[in-house]
């Protein structure tokens, strides 16, 4: 027999009574899963009877290994999901996960196109089961094309999705950045965004429907500045000579003594001019590009090297108590463990944050 999917237990939460089939493995689909949880439905994750999810195993410790506990990363992104093993690849575990379609809203998948037809589980299959139900299928590079089978990880998307390329220092080499921009913006979010929108069209006309997010193109369509500078010049700016790219001086990042750095977003004039005021050059608050500074240009060039000599003779902290009260956009760049003490993100701000609107 299979698990029965219960109602979330949250009443006032706007999925609440949502059911969903968590089918996917490793982070976009997990951590959509997680979303669509806290937003109030109920999540069974489903996985083969074997090793399941490949992301038991990461960053797993020794102690959690000795104990056979699964790691932090896997706990965290399943947390508050109902976990259930069926083999999909006997008739009888096909079975028993129609029979959970039928009772579902949601199914969320993120096998390598074609793996759910072979299995015999396919679209149309789900869809006879249940016509109101919403598919949700992640992968790579969309479920149709020449590359819908091709292997891929974060990396591959942001690089074929001209991310990568302007993630760069003047140099020109691309910085690996440690936020997953293909997998959590192009996978997770979209994919929210998605079933989000499939199950209010589902609920006014009774039909479901197939989301494909493929996390390349999600990342390639959003990539919006870049994008919008090809369409004017026939190419993207090279890194560090845009506006938003270290190009102007009221926007870039500084080094300070110590060997930290602040964050300078003064993009507008307003800001700029009181962060000058700040450092104590209020002069550089006429230079600006608005008012005709050549963005990329060897004035604004000049310009940043005089405010970056300026941050280096003082230390983060420094800046950072001096910055605070001028709400010039000038902040300092934390690292994790200081973010994670901020009182931004204390359980006091994120009661606040829940109690505005947002369930998370």
């Amino acid at each position: 027999m299979h698990t029965p999917v219960p109602a979330g237990d949250d009443v006032d939460a706007p999925l609440a009574g949502v059911r969903v089939l968590d089918l996917t493995r490793l982070l976009p689909g997990p951590f959509a899963c997680w979303h669509l949880r806290g937003l109030g439905a109920d999540v069974l994750k489903i996985e083969d009877p074997g090793p399941g999810d490949s992301a038991r195993a990461l960053w797993q410790t020794p102690a959690e290994r000795a104990a056979g506990e699964p790691g932090l990363f896997f706990r965290r992104l399943n947390e508050g999901k109902r976990l259930h093993r069926i083999d999909l690849a006997q008739p009888a575990g096909r079975e028993e996960l129609l029979a959970l379609v039928r009772e579902a809203d949601v199914l969320v998948e993120g096998f390598r196109p074609g793996v759910m037809a072979r299995l015999g589980l396919g679209w149309p299959v789900l869809q006879a089961a249940n016509p109101r139900l919403v598919m949700c299928s992640i992968s790579g590079y969309g479920q149709q094309g020449p590359w819908s089978s091709r292997a891929g990880h974060d990396i591959n998307y942001v690089g074929y999705a001209g991310v990568l390329e302007q993630m760069a220092g003047r140099d020109g080499r691309p910085v690996l950045p440690n936020f997953q921009i293909g997998d959590l913006f192009g996978g997770t979010q979209a994919a929210v965004n998605g079933i989000l929108a499939a199950l209010l069209a589902a609920q006014r006309t009774g039909r479901g429907r197939h989301v494909d997010i493929s996390m390349t193109h999600q990342v390639h369509a959003h990539h919006l500045v870049p994008r919008l500078a090809v369409e004017r010049h026939g190419e993207a700016p090279p890194p560090g000579a845009d506006l938003l790219t270290g190009g102007a001086p009221c926007y870039d990042v500084y080094r300070t003594r110590d060997g930290r750095w602040m964050a300078v977003g003064a993009l507008e004039l307003k800001f700029w001019r009181t962060a000058c005021e700040v450092l104590g050059r209020p002069e550089w608050g006429e230079r600006h590009w608005s008012l005709g500074l050549p963005v990329g240009g060897a004035e604004a060039q000049a310009l940043g090297r005089e405010v970056a000599e300026r941050f280096a003779s003082e230390t983060q902290a420094h800046w950072t108590a001096l910055f605070e009260p001028a709400d010039c956009c000038v902040t300092p760049v934390l690292r994790m463990e200081e973010a994670m003490r901020h009182p931004l993100f204390s359980d006091a701000a994120a009661a606040a944050h829940q109690a505005s609107g947002s369930t998370r």
